[in-house]
């Protein structure tokens, strides 16, 4: 990324958490008390502080230092760190350990290296660990519409400065996590009526 990252401004949570959180809820109602959680791309926060009542220990991790010293200075009983682009995990593997749930909201559209992204998740996962990662879907019907209603300039976001960069579908994005290791998918539409969804939410289990 060329020493360049996302600028986080304000520590408000993303519009995308209203929808997002439902699901991501639901996937992860079993996790026990002292399951530890890394948020990979976490921005300033402001979705693993929803998870703050569940009695888990909650970490965060971004490549934007605006956005970690902002969700460092609006929720202390997280730990948060900036990721360095090249070793990501290390440092904290090498300390925390590994962990039980990786958690990734609306983050793998801006990668451009989405499989790498994907296998430092895996391998920052216990066996046996859980990924849950959404992304903005796409697909035939909500594509026919996009277009049919003059739509496609504004959902691609060509001139938004880091956005989005892949555009995922159903298929391709189970594909990746197959390829990468990842088993048991599952799915949930996320925002709006089914088919025309705003965003896909998958959880897949790491092999124990």
């Amino acid at each position: 990324m060329g020493g360049i990252s996302y600028q986080y401004n304000a520590a408000s949570p993303e519009v995308s958490h209203q929808h997002l959180y439902p699901s991501v809820s639901r996937f992860l109602t079993n996790a026990p008390p002292g399951s530890i959680v890394m948020d990979a791309g976490c921005g300033n926060g402001s979705f693993i502080s929803l998870f703050q009542d569940r009695s888990w220990q909650l970490h965060g991790s971004d490549l934007s230092p605006t956005g970690i010293e902002l969700a460092r200075k609006t929720h202390p009983n997280i730990n948060f760190f900036l990721a360095d682009g090249q070793s990501l995990y290390a440092d904290f593997l090498s300390t925390v350990g590994p962990v039980d749930i990786v958690l990734s909201t609306e983050v793998i559209e801006h990668v451009y290296d989405p499989r790498g992204f994907l296998r430092n998740c895996f391998a920052l996962l216990k066996p046996g660990g859980t990924i849950v990662l959404t992304t903005p879907y796409h697909g035939y019907l909500k594509n026919l519409l996009l277009a049919a209603t003059g739509k496609m300039d504004q959902h691609f976001t060509v001139l938004w400065d880091h956005g989005h960069i892949k555009f995922w579908s159903r298929k391709t994005i189970e594909g990746v996590l197959k390829e990468t290791g990842f088993t048991n998918i599952e799915f949930s539409g996320s925002g709006r009526i089914p088919y025309v969804w705003k965003s896909m939410v998958l959880k897949a289990t790491k092999p124990a």
